[in-house]
């Protein structure tokens, strides 16, 4: 019953959330799924400290409830109280080693800590609890890009991507990494592949858009460049430069943005 909540929180279904959370508990108070399952429906409202008191609820009524501990530390990340929070998850491991949410919870506050190699760290063993999780792999890209280790971070994101196709995040997160390798025209042909699965997303135009100013900045010092009055061998040289990670695709293909 508390995956089935946990499920009904992901699909968003807030009124079979809070029917299942009420037959729950009066169904049995004491025990800990019900309190999870209401805590979900709570989570679900964005009343995280209510949903955290449930959550505390079921963790009283079973310490040894590794799922319990976990929620708790999801909604503590959720207050920003991260200290509560990676000592929710390491009770959560205490209790199961192989419960992979928890490293995931861990990792994930690693990440937003910046401590890069420590989020490299846990979302590996999450990733060997459970190797085809899709999200975790896309993460793990995250930090390896922020650890400036592009090409592992590459081959993760194709790993993410073809283990779940719908899931946009790994394709959004390889174009970010291809912008930053000044790989402009690969960037581009991710980013349009991605808006055939998420038409919807603005973060994919922004994206698209910012490439556009990247060009406008180089097309700005190339001209203040040529200015100066090369020579000959200079003037190729510069435009080499400058052109080599912008192909004739790359320049339709802003255009199009502009548009």
């Amino acid at each position: 019953m508390d995956i089935h909540s946990t499920i009904l929180y992901h699909l968003k279904e807030d009124m079979w959330l809070s029917y299942l959370a009420q037959k729950l508990i009066s169904t049995d108070r004491l025990a800990p799924q019900s309190w999870c399952a209401m805590g979900n429906y709570f989570s679900m409202q964005k009343d995280h400290e209510t949903a955290l008191k449930n959550f505390q609820r079921a963790v009283q009524l079973n310490s040894r409830f590794a799922y319990a501990h976990t929620l708790c530390g999801h909604e503590y990340v959720a207050l920003e109280d991260f200290e509560n929070g990676i000592k929710s998850y390491q009770n959560a491991l205490q209790v199961d080693a192989r419960h992979y949410n928890a490293w995931y919870g861990l990792a994930m506050i690693y990440l937003r800590q910046e401590k890069y190699e420590f989020s490299e760290h846990h979302f590996r063993k999450a990733l060997q609890i459970n190797p085809c999780f899709s999200v975790i792999m896309s993460y793990l890209g995250t930090s390896l890009h922020a650890l400036k280790r592009n090409e592992e971070a590459l081959e993760i994101m194709e790993n993410a991507i073809i283990a779940d196709k719908k899931n946009s995040l790994p394709m959004y997160q390889k174009a970010n990494i291809l912008v930053s390798m000044e790989d402009f025209n690969g960037a581009l042909k991710v980013l349009e592949d991605l808006k055939e699965y998420a038409p919807g997303e603005s973060s994919v135009y922004a994206l698209m858009g910012n490439i556009r100013l990247m060009y406008d900045k180089a097309m700005l010092h190339l001209g203040l460049a040529l200015d100066l009055k090369p020579s000959a061998t200079d003037v190729a040289t510069i435009k080499a430069t400058y052109f080599s990670n912008i192909s004739s695709t790359s320049l339709t293909h802003v255009r199009m943005c502009q548009a």
